[in-house]
């Protein structure tokens, strides 16, 4: 089973108010120190983000996140961000065991690439952890993330919600095909949706890279070709849902046709009090950015680490010893459990035309 994880004040505070910075990579290579946490520990943990483009929660949660909880911890870090680039990340890494890194997390850009990484990190003694996505035929020796099958039967079952038991034809716009996660998101979709025959599936295609750009021309041409007979959307994540709902509003229907999302953002938030879009799923970030710290810092010490249970690995024909944390659904009426987490601001979400919803709803 997951398990939910208490997250420290000081981790909360630099969310709420980016005690940290948010930007892309600093000149110095983002190296922090140990702060708070007392003497500090004898390792050093290196973190590479995947980039700015797929999500805003990168740069804007996980960055400063990582940062209070190593600085908490007292364990000295280096956190930077590939912008994308699978060379960019092993050059990164390559410099990262250069300088001492005892522990190494890494969001992969793909599988082959960080796989490439994780052996080299074990030739040099360097233990790794994949953070939010599993490196398939990788080294890793932990992996923390959310049970992203679940994420994908939430947004199944949020669409179903949404779209209530009369016919309907529906779409699956999924992420990137060499990320583990969009093959597990769209395999639990398909769980809950596949068992409804009142559904008619006409469109699947995934998204190249969660390109946004490419997903609004994608699903145009499933759109064009449906003769814009499709009432529902599985899109997954709030990027893809926004590009989503600009087709359909060019077409006058934004509102009218249900489409998921994912990571609670500030653009999905809106679009969700708006109408425009159904629901989404939080991931509460501060849980797992918690977790990795947590891991991180007791591999660093040299304790042995706390996990749940494990994930398979079914290229590398292993089991992953594994944290797994529990996803949120997330509809118009609870859009204030977001807000009130601290995970985004009424500040950020509630401006212009989304103060009234927000007013309606208690969020302030």
């Amino acid at each position: 089973m997951a398990r939910r994880r208490t997250v420290t004040t000081a981790i909360a505070a630099a969310l709420v108010f980016g005690l940290a910075a948010c930007g892309g990579d600093d000149s110095d290579g983002g190296n922090g120190g140990g702060g708070g946490g007392g003497e500090a520990a004898a390792g050093k943990v290196g973190v590479i983000l995947p980039d700015t483009a797929s999500s805003a929660r990168w740069e804007s949660a996980d960055r400063p996140l990582l940062e209070a909880a190593f600085e908490e911890a007292g364990v000295e870090y280096d956190i930077q961000n590939a912008q994308g680039d699978a060379q960019r990340m092993s050059t990164i890494a390559e410099q990262m065991i250069t300088e001492g890194v005892t522990v190494l997390a890494i969001t992969n850009l793909d599988s082959a690439s960080g796989a490439a990484i994780q052996r080299q990190a074990e030739q040099q003694g360097v233990q790794t952890i994949d953070y939010d996505r599993l490196t398939l035929g990788g080294e890793s020796d932990y992996y923390v993330s959310f049970d992203n099958t679940e994420v994908g039967r939430l947004q199944g079952e949020g669409l179903a919600q949404c779209l209530g038991d009369e016919p309907a034809n529906i779409a699956f716009l999924n992420g990137s095909p060499d990320d583990n996660n969009a093959t597990l998101f769209s395999q639990g979709a398909h769980e809950v949706l596949d068992e409804m025959d009142q559904y008619t599936q006409v469109a699947e295609q995934a998204v190249p890279e969660w390109d946004n750009q490419q997903a609004a021309t994608i699903f145009e041409q499933m759109y064009t070709q449906a003769g814009g007979d499709i009432q529902g959307v599985l899109a997954a994540n709030d990027g893809l849902a926004n590009a989503v709902v600009s087709i359909l509003a060019r077409n006058n229907v934004a509102g009218q046709v249900p489409v998921t999302g994912q990571d609670a953002t500030v653009e999905g938030l809106q679009n969700i009090l708006s109408g425009e879009q159904c629901m989404t799923v939080y991931k509460p970030i501060a849980d797992e950015a918690q977790a990795l710290a947590d891991l991180a810092v007791a591999l660093v010490n040299g304790e042995e680490p706390e996990v749940d249970g494990s994930v398979e690995d079914p290229e590398g024909q292993r089991e992953v010893p594994s944290v797994l944390l529990e996803p949120v659904s997330i509809f118009r009426d609870n859009v204030k459990q977001v807000i009130d987490d601290g995970y985004q601001t009424a500040a950020d979400v509630c401006t212009g035309e989304y103060a009234a919803a927000c007013t309606e709803l208690g969020i302030s």
